[in-house]
């Protein structure tokens, strides 16, 4: 992806994120779409529109460029602590790959050293790297878990994910307030105490 910064306008400047190389493509499609769908694609309010959702697209699924095992290895360090590190509340942006609808909610992530550990943004960025892909919810879940279990060869991995998911909010069951959970442990999370432990503490208000 490269950056595009236009010129600043009355001291905002906008910066945005796309590959120049498939602007056309997409603009030429999502203008036969809006074509499609009964709308005037040349109207005023549209006009922009399909380049808007060009970029919009590639920025929503930016996470396809980027590799989690090495966002982790890149803040990979020696430390002989063996007790949970758990970042929690990692907020997450996605599309459903079967309606291309949001899904929207937090990550809660842990994990027991076994010898390294990685920066705690780096737990973020992997996060982002898959929820900015279509997703499924599950198999999103089991990404981060898988990623960090490669990369630091940690005692026990676990993995929360709730979620709000548009498609059942707008279209189809239409029930407003569901929220989905999912799960995925490895290694000593596979303990009961253990993994209850985690679960204490990532609903618990401790700050």
């Amino acid at each position: 992806m490269s950056e595009m910064k236009p010129k600043p306008m009355l001291g905002y400047e906008k910066i945005e994120q796309y590959a120049p190389e498939k602007l056309a493509e997409l603009e030429k499609h999502y203008r036969a779409i809006l074509e499609l769908i009964g709308e005037d694609a040349g109207r005023e309010g549209l006009f922009d529109t399909p380049k808007r959702v060009a970029k919009s697209i590639q920025f929503l699924t930016q996470g396809y460029d980027h590799d989690p095992e090495q966002i982790l290895l890149s803040a990979k360090f020696k430390e002989d602590y063996r007790e949970m590190v758990i970042v929690k509340d990692i907020e997450i942006f996605s599309l459903c790959e079967h309606h291309m609808i949001p899904f929207i909610g937090k990550a809660h992530v842990g994990y027991i050293p076994n010898g390294y550990i990685t920066g705690l943004s780096k737990i973020a960025r992997v996060v982002e790297a898959y929820s900015r892909r279509l997703q499924v919810q599950e198999r999103l879940t089991t990404q981060i878990k898988d990623a960090i279990q490669r990369a630091l060869n940690p005692l026990g991995v676990a993995v929360v994910i709730e979620a709000r998911h548009l498609c059942m909010s707008m279209r189809g069951v239409q029930k407003q307030s569901a929220v989905t959970t999912t799960s995925d442990f490895t290694g000593a999370f596979q303990r009961m105490e253990t993994r209850a432990e985690f679960i204490s503490l990532i609903h618990n208000n401790l700050h």
